[in-house]
């Protein structure tokens, strides 16, 4: 499957680090656009220097990479960011949603998240019933309980 990528060269410098499937994983890691300070408590989109095509029926899940929160003192904010492919204008920059957990700086071309291409969930109709299955697993939290 083929993606189309701008990179935002502008963003980046004169080095734009291409970025790439690691043969030993899923996930693609994504880069910091520019230097970016914080202080703890603080929210702020960190642009990430790439913007993509996305195919037909897919969108991109956008989460931190494992280490971010001890490296980088950052969490995204949002849980996960999701991509969908009908943001691929030509300025529509992808960037990270970042809330500090202390004071910390991140610089330009630092490794602070990761994405994958994922299919759309398919189409869903919802049909009202008064009754489901007469089973009940027994509540909230209960799977695994004896």
């Amino acid at each position: 499957m083929e993606i189309s990528i701008k990179y935002f060269a502008n963003s980046m410098g004169d080095k734009v680090r291409k970025i790439f499937r690691v043969t030993n994983g899923d996930w693609i890691d994504l880069r910091a656009a520019e230097d970016v300070a914080m202080k703890k408590g603080e929210l702020r989109l960190i642009p990430l220097g790439v913007g993509m095509i996305l195919p037909d029926g897919y969108e991109a899940w956008v989460l931190p990479r494992s280490s971010t929160p001890r490296q980088f003192g950052i969490i995204s904010a949002n849980s996960m960011g999701i991509i969908d492919n009908s943001y691929n204008g030509n300025n529509d920059q992808w960037g990270f949603m970042a809330y500090a957990i202390r004071d910390t700086v991140i610089r330009k071309n630092d490794r602070i998240c990761q994405f994958r291409v994922i299919r759309n969930q398919p189409r869903l109709w919802f049909k009202a019933v008064t009754c489901l299955k007469e089973i009940s697993r027994g509540g909230f939290g209960s799977t695994g309980r004896n």
